[in-house]
């Protein structure tokens, strides 16, 4: 027989593994990408709908001022339009129509040149901002006009004198010129002025097989 040393007699060593570093776990305490770049995205997006709002009161003084008067006539018990078959209510919202869409397209192309680039949040933004700019125009015309207490103001002229009606807007659609004019505008703009991608070189082979492969110089 022959003699074995003690040695011989263990297993075989195992190679040596490096033992992997422990994963830290990021996924909780990680800010998700691009935290601050949309953070600084709506802070702009608000002052820009708050701007364009403010322009609004624009629109009402160029609405009074511009827009057609109705003109109204009374007599000792009741009040009636000197022309019946008038069209100046129409052309007070044709007037207020064309307004919106001239200032939805200023504003619009004021913010490209300020910011050039688009983006969903800017696109809401002068939406939001054309539409609260309409109604504070809407109201600010109103207000500068005539007073809409037709009965006083018949009493104040006395009978038989025509004197102006209130001004009005009879089509609530046209609160919706300046927005969509906006919107319009900032994507047309962004489309043909706006920054572009980077193009690839040289052609793209499309791959079917599922694998990578480089493009073809």
């Amino acid at each position: 027989m022959t003699a074995q040393t003690p040695h011989e007699n263990q297993p075989p060593e195992e190679p040596h593994r490096p033992q992997a570093a422990p994963v830290e776990d990021h996924g909780a305490a990680a800010e998700p990408d691009g935290g601050p770049e949309f953070a600084r995205e709506l802070r702009e997006g608000v002052l820009i709908a708050l701007a364009v709002a403010v322009s609004g009161v624009l629109l009402g003084v160029l609405w009074a001022w511009l827009a057609p008067r109705v003109p109204l006539i009374a007599d000792t018990h009741n009040v009636y339009l000197k022309n019946t078959e008038g069209e100046e209510a129409i052309g007070a919202d044709g007037t207020f129509v064309l307004l919106a869409l001239g200032l939805g397209v200023v504003t619009a192309a004021v913010v490209f040149l300020v910011r050039r680039r688009g983006g969903i949040p800017l696109v809401v933004s002068l939406a939001l901002g054309g539409l609260l700019g309409a109604v504070l125009g809407w109201l600010t015309g109103m207000w500068l006009g005539p007073t809409p207490d037709v009965v006083a103001h018949a009493k104040q002229v006395g009978a038989g004198v025509v004197f102006d009606g209130p001004l009005r807007l009879q089509a609530k659609g046209a609160l919706l010129a300046w927005p969509i004019a906006g919107m319009l505008t900032q994507i047309a703009l962004t489309g043909l002025f706006g920054p572009r991608d980077p193009e690839l070189d040289g052609p793209v082979v499309p791959d079917w097989s599922g694998h990578h492969q480089p493009p073809v110089d």
